[in-house]
């Protein structure tokens, strides 16, 4: 194996969890260019090798300099990541790891919050993260009249009955994010992703991260006589979703939904699907086994228009694949309480999703080395 081939094979290793990247469907490009510039006769290499020292060598040296886990997953030392880029060699760009200090989230930055007049304070690409100054940042604070009196909700921070145990399990409320420890200013957990332009909870229930169960369920596309369709330009299977259009904004979405204070994602995972996509008439014992299963495709940060500074969206999401379609696949889907329609979905590189639904679904594409 060639250096080159070497790089390529470490850096796919780590760019996605769980190693699910199929290797020949997408690939990190490594390439070595030894040019003479003109000006100044430096010798210039690519990012890729970069990359490959900053992961190998730099990190590993700037985490014992940090003492822990805990000042590396907190402290401005991980920023300097930030200016590696790959690419990837396929029709679309690779599934972007969200790491905090590097990936810049958009869908909660610069609009108008959802379900109200709210407008965000403009955040612009160069002022994301905590570490950049921004000197003028004066986001509104927004709380959804919604969460008054709710059992699902907390109190408000300053309320003298709410005593938040951050980082930790608090009774049976989980503030343990999946990214890491999260930094707490004057009493107000932060988002680790940086500024959103809002403050407060705005929609969602707990300070801190909220945490989400995502069942993808998927079959592969048949025809008439029940053979598979392929795709012509990629010579791979086309896979379907079963997804929801959501009541609040219209947008078509992985039929997930909160996990309850104590209870298992394992849980969360069966109740959503079945409530927001099958009927009740559906045969319950074929569910739990086939739900008994899965493969857990991604957890940790979403993109999510809720977000705020001081609460988040993250997600365990598990991908459940009926390979002949014998199972869900033959089941009448039915919309639930909490969805407007359901259907099953081809999925490819145009499709539009919630939130970061469609990076999740990315990943079970390329882990079932579907067509994208």
């Amino acid at each position: 194996m060639t250096l080159s081939n070497a790089i390529q094979h470490f850096l796919l290793s780590r760019s996605t969890p769980n190693k699910l990247v199929s290797t020949h469907k997408t690939f990190t490009s490594v390439k070595f260019h030894q040019t003479r510039c003109q000006a100044s006769n430096r010798l210039t290499v690519n990012y890729p090798l970069g990359l490959f020292i900053l992961i190998s060598i730099v990190l590993p040296a700037v985490r014992t300099l940090c003492n822990g886990n805990r000042c590396w997953r907190s402290c401005s030392c991980s920023r300097m990541a930030g200016f590696i880029t790959t690419r990837a060699i396929s029709s679309t760009p690779a599934v972007m790891a969200m790491i905090p200090g590097i990936y810049k989230h958009h869908r909660c930055r610069n609009n108008v919050y959802p379900r109200c007049d709210v407008r965000r304070y403009p955040v612009p690409d160069e002022s994301v993260f905590w570490s950049q100054p921004y000197p003028d940042y004066q986001p509104p604070l927004y709380e959804a009249a919604v969460l008054k009196d709710k059992e699902w909700a907390d109190l408000d921070v300053d309320d003298p009955a709410f005593v938040g145990k951050w980082n930790q399990l608090d009774g049976v409320v989980n503030r343990v994010s999946f990214v890491g420890e999260y930094e707490v200013r004057d009493g107000f957990p932060m988002n680790m992703f940086g500024r959103t332009g809002l403050r407060g909870r705005g929609l969602l229930g707990r300070w801190g991260p909220n945490h989400a169960a995502d069942p993808v369920v998927t079959k592969w596309k048949v025809d008439q006589d029940g053979k598979p369709v392929v795709s012509e330009t990629s010579g791979r299977r086309l896979l379907q979703m079963c997804a929801i259009e959501r009541h609040d904004c219209g947008e078509w979405a992985i039929p997930g939904g909160m996990v309850d204070p104590g209870e298992k994602v394992s849980a969360t995972l069966k109740r959503e699907f079945m409530e927001e996509a099958l009927s009740s008439s559906s045969d319950t014992e074929e569910i739990e086994r086939f739900f008994s299963g899965g493969k857990e495709i991604y957890k940790g940060y979403v993109d999510d228009p809720r977000n705020t500074d001081n609460a988040w969206m993250e997600t365990v999401a598990v991908n459940f694949h009926d390979e002949d379609g014998s199972i869900v696949g033959r089941f009448n889907l039915h919309a639930g309480d909490d969805a407007a329609k359901v259907k099953w979905m081809d999925v490819d590189s145009g499709v539009k999703l919630y939130a970061s639904h469609a990076n999740i679904v990315r990943r079970v594409v390329d882990a079932l080395d579907a067509h994208w």
